[in-house]
Formats: structure tokens, sequence, C-alpha cells
């Protein structure tokens, strides 16, 4: 094996004692790698909500500051006091950001298997993609067809991995048909395309006419802008056609979700179902995925007795289905330009994600508005 690269940074967040998120290049230093092991240099790695969680946590981005008198490139951010205890455990703890990317595999172990893939474009995922080398197990490597970019790669893993096993939940659990918020999103996006290859009705809920746009211009039939007045009559009607009474929330805190599911019940009754005090007999669920709004879920209990709110991760429901995982991947792979294909409005480097106002524009999650990083430019 050569001699391996001295050249790396790799980005840390650390939640401080003094009430202060701190965002840290740090200068790499490489191990030997073992026979099973690949040195990955990462050319592709989005910021996706879900980084920002661990990016900036409760840091308040509107006082990001660059801190001239660290030893390496700092921004620093104020944490909201009233969210301070959300980082209790991870005080002082420098992480690693960023939870999937793509590049080529510019070393490897002694393993044949890993050898093999010298020179190769890679995705994969499992954290710590905010670097300029990545070390990754033969077997976490995603490899992507001869001529393919590390930008085709980047997105493959979070958001693709969630739309199809957001349908392998519908099915394990008995549902027919979807609803989902912030529907406009990248993966929103994927799931609309997703929904209509598998024949599966689909809500989207969105908050602009812009948005509703772009669903449509996608072929979506169900749209719904909840800024409307309309949005909980037009709603009832969307679930009426499609019998959906499975939600996934994107948006966490507010008043969506208890919408849904009273809207849910008002679906149940013009369909049929019978009075009851108790509400109908139809078991309405949604599953919180995402923390786009922060603050507490809110509802009235309009809905009946038969319902359910629940958090819903990744990782977890993969592991529920570890026989389905290979030809998940592998669909991801061939349909990485279609169905999965990720579109990004932006291109920085690591020393940009410290940069004050990039940072302000990344952590907005705007829709139509994703941030790529390449960490090896």
């Amino acid at each position: 094996m050569s001699d391996l690269p001295t050249d790396g940074l790799a980005l840390f967040s650390t939640a401080t004692g003094d009430g202060t998120m701190k965002v840290t290049l740090e200068p790499q230093v490489l191990a030997p790698l073992a026979d099973d092991e690949l040195l990955l240099r990462v050319e592709a790695t989005p910021i996706n909500p879900s980084d920002l969680g661990l990016l900036f946590g409760p840091g308040d981005v509107s006082t990001a500051r660059v801190d001239s008198s660290a030893a390496n490139p700092t921004l620093v951010m104020d944490i909201f006091p009233h969210m301070a205890r959300m980082v209790t455990a991870r005080l002082d703890q420098p992480m690693p950001v960023g939870n999937e990317g793509a590049g080529t595999v510019v070393a490897a172990g002694a393993s044949a298997a890993a050898q093999a893939l010298v020179g190769r474009v890679v995705a994969t995922f499992g954290g710590a993609m905010y670097r300029k080398y990545r070390v990754v197990k033969v077997s976490d490597a995603m490899v992507l067809p001869e001529g393919a970019t590390a930008r085709e790669g980047a997105s493959l893993t979070v958001n693709p991995l969630t739309a199809l096993s957001m349908i392998a939940t519908m099915r394990r659990e008995g549902y027919s048909a979807l609803v989902h918020t912030a529907a406009a999103s990248n993966l929103g996006q994927m799931l609309v395309r997703l929904c209509q290859a598998e024949g599966v009705q689909l809500v989207n809920i969105v908050r602009s006419a812009e948005q509703v746009a772009i669903l449509k211009g996608l072929g979506a039939d169900h749209v719904i802008d909840s800024s409307t007045p309309d949005f909980f009559d037009r709603l009832v009607d969307a679930l009426v056609a499609t019998g959906a009474t499975l939600a996934f929330d994107a948006i966490g805190g507010g008043k969506l979700a208890g919408q849904i599911l009273t809207a849910m019940e008002a679906a149940a009754a013009r369909t049929g179902a019978g009075f009851s005090v108790y509400g109908s007999t139809v078991h309405k669920q949604v599953y919180i995925y995402g923390s786009l709004d922060t603050g507490p879920t809110e509802f009235n209990r309009s809905f009946g007795l038969q319902w359910g709110i629940g958090g819903w991760l990744l990782t977890p429901q993969l592991m529920k289905m570890p026989g389905e995982v290979a030809g998940m991947r592998q669909r991801v792979i061939d349909e990485r330009n279609g169905i999965f294909a990720s579109h990004y409005t932006a291109d920085i480097s690591l020393r940009d994600m410290l940069n004050p106002e990039i940072a302000k524009a990344y952590q907005a999650k705007a829709t139509g508005t994703k941030y790529l990083v390449n960490p090896s430019a």
C-alpha cells in the first residue's frame, strides 16, 4: 500500500460549556488501513437537514462569526439559551459531521476486494463525510458504474433510502397510500417519482403556490397548499380520494400533525364510518421524521382514539429489513439519474462552510436550495 496523503482536513462541530457552537477545520492524521478498508478522497457531499442538526445544533446562526483567534479556521455562534439543554451530553466533544457522500478510492487495504476498487468512484453513508479523506469498509461502499461522477453519487443514501423505506413501512404496516409534508423538498420530489413508479397514491402538503407548481410539474396528482384558507377541506378531499391514513411529517413542531389526523378522521366519516363517541375504527398514524419546526407538537384530540404519533428514523427502519438493503442500494445506483436524482444550486468547499454568510444561506433550508460540498476543492 502506498504512503497515505498528509494534506487532509476534517470538519468538527463542538458545543462548548461557554454557550457557543464552534465549527472547526482540523488537520487529518490517517492511520494505516485494515485489509478490508478503502481510503476515499471525498469529492461530493451534500448538506442535508439531518446534517445541520449536528453541525449547528441549537446554535443561533444569526450570531455566526469567524473566530480569528483560533489556531484553525473556526466559525462560532451563540447557543439559544432555551435550547442549551439539548447539547448537555455532547459538551466540549468535537464531533465529525456529514452523513453521506462520494468520491474516488485513492488507497486500499491488502484484501483483493479492497484492491479491486482503487481508482473507482464509490458512494457511502455513515457520518464524518465533511473531510477530504474518509476511511470506508469495502462492505459500506456503493460502487458506481464506470464513468459515473462523485456528484451523481453524493446523495444516493439518505434521501433515496428514506423514500424507499417509507414505502416499505407503508406496506409492512398494512397501509395503501401516503401523506408527506414539506413535500417539495429534494426528498419529496424523489418520493413523488417513486410513488408514481410503484403505483402508490400520495398526498403532498406544501407551503406555497410555487411549491405546488414544482410538484404539479412532476405530475403529482394531490398537492395541497397549507397556506390557503381552504387547506383543511382540500386535504380531506385528497384523503377521501386516496384512502391515505399514514403520514410522514418532516415539520415536527406546530399544529400540522394534528391537522392531518383530524382530516383523516373527517375523511373516514365522509366515507361511511358510523358515529361513535370514541371516533371511527380507522387507525390513523403520523410518523415525525424531521424537525423543520423545532417548537412543540400541538394537537387537539378531535380524531377519536384510533391514532398514533411516533418518531421514525431511517437507520432503525433499515435494520428491520436487512435482506432488502442490498437490493435497495442497487436500485438507487441504477436510477441515480432518474427517480433518485438530486439537483444542487450551489457548490462550496469546506472552508466556504465556515463563511458566516454562506452558513446562513444553507442553514435556511429553503425549498429548491441544496448545497453540495467538495472537500477536495
